[in-house]
């Protein structure tokens, strides 16, 4: 039987090790122990020594480790809650509702052709085509250049070629946490996220922390040891790209949609991966509230410890924006510093989604263009920039070029969701969202 591809004891390995760095700890020989194994074709039979070995790691020096708990991230928090006005009529907070499902649906098309593809790459694309800067859905190239293939979803996800918003595990995401809150309602649990995983995705449309998490269930270790167990992803920005829908029902209240995240989050990830999805639900719940690009990535960095990697990331990148007079110097001090972690890590990438924000100046065209040139996972990156955008200005604020190819379709892996309406599936996040005062949590 065929190994997922995220699951594969080399790729693991590889990854838990690069894991292990950015944590801080003192690996000593083992890396180079891992590859030797790896290239002497051993590294199935070894992989259970290797796991104790990296399981006999020294801890980490005191104060060191990220936080697990609720409770112990928001005593890390920064002093000061930011607390937006929030007074919105219930037509106004549908149109900031569905705004946020079409900002997110544009976004993800425009970086799916071209996901993880490196800054320099889109770039030369883009130049080849006469179309930089990015000012619309990526042109197609016929034929394509060598080593400028667009991936094969362009055929659905390019400039005239969209005819709605194409199945995609980020989306699939956020039609999930609908679900989650129709069949559990507000006080849904960790398990509840997981039973609603094992009921409702397929295995192989998982991957990273998620295709981890999903195994360790399927083994029967419960949450939050799912994301604890083997998982060397647990950073990367899968719970990141789940946490749009905890925002969309807490309008104006950042700290409780953080906590909605952590309770999703906890199931596959861990530290900067939890965190990445609490900034992100925090800036989506501010932007109900306030206009201010700025204002929003705050309201996100005053719900996750203040001393983490990831508030650091934020910290930086908002300094060189200030610093820099374009985007694409401020890119440059992001790729100096954070441009190697993996192209799906949450750290990286949430540097992206903040320089599009802070240079798209309130333009969901500037903002969700920027992120995605900026490269790395750009779908993601461009999802997640969107939905900010579409729930600070509204649908009816949106530019048609970007909406319109939607045709208010979506398609799904998640059952009684394959073919959608977009419009349906935000008229229903806003009934939910009417209730943001009425649950304790």
């Amino acid at each position: 039987m065929a190994i997922h591809r995220d699951l594969q004891p080399a790729t693991l390995m590889r990854a838990e090790i690069a894991q292990r760095r950015d944590e801080g700890y003192d690996l000593g020989n083992l890396p180079d122990r891992i590859e030797a194994a790896i290239a002497a074709g051993n590294i199935d039979s070894q992989a259970e020594t290797f796991w104790a070995a990296i399981d006999g790691l020294p801890p980490l020096p005191a104060g060191r480790e990220e936080r697990l708990d609720l409770e112990a991230i928001r005593t890390a928090r920064p002093d000061g809650r930011y607390k937006p006005r929030f007074n919105l009529s219930e037509t106004a907070l549908y149109d900031r509702v569905y705004g946020a499902w079409l900002g997110r649906c544009a976004g993800c098309t425009l970086g799916k052709p071209v996901e993880g593809w490196l800054r320099g790459k889109i770039e030369t694309y883009l130049r080849t085509a006469d179309a930089y800067p990015l000012a619309s859905y990526f042109p197609v190239l016929d034929p394509f250049p060598e080593g400028l293939a667009l991936w094969k979803n362009y055929t659905a996800t390019a400039l005239g070629r969209v005819r709605g918003m194409t199945r995609d595990d980020d989306i699939d995401y956020t039609v999930m946490g609908l679900h989650i809150l129709e069949t559990c309602g507000r006080d849904f649990s960790t398990r509840d996220v997981a039973e609603a995983w094992i009921n409702n995705l397929f295995f192989g449309k998982v991957y990273t922390a998620e295709a981890v998490a999903f195994r360790n269930l399927t083994h029967g270790i419960d949450p939050p040891h799912t994301a604890l167990h083997r998982n060397p992803y647990r950073e990367w920005i899968g719970a990141q790209i789940r946490a749009d829908m905890w925002g969309y029902v807490n309008p104006g209240q950042p700290e409780k949609a953080a906590a909605f995240a952590y309770r999703d989050a906890s199931l596959s990830h861990t530290g900067n991966g939890i965190y990445g999805a609490m900034w992100a639900a925090a800036c989506i719940a501010a932007a109900f509230a306030t206009d201010d690009p700025d204002q929003i990535v705050g309201a996100g960095l005053a719900e996750i410890p203040e001393d983490c990697r990831l508030a650091r990331a934020v910290r930086d990148t908002q300094a060189w924006a200030r610093e820099c007079p374009t985007w694409e110097d401020a890119w440059e001090r992001v790729n100096a510093r954070y441009g190697a972690y993996h192209s799906a890590h949450v750290i990286n990438n949430t540097c992206l989604i903040v320089l599009g924000l802070l240079y798209g100046a309130g333009d969901l065209e500037k903002s969700i263009c920027l992120a995605v040139m900026g490269g790395w996972d750009t779908d993601c990156t461009g999802a997640t920039t969107g939905s900010i955008l579409g729930t600070m200005l509204g649908a009816n604020a949106l530019p048609d070029k970007w909406i319109a190819p939607l045709n208010d379709r979506l398609e799904s892996i998640v059952p009684t969701f394959q073919e959608s309406s977009i419009s349906d599936l935000a008229r229903r996040t806003a009934a939910l969202a009417k209730t943001r005062g009425n649950a304790h949590r």
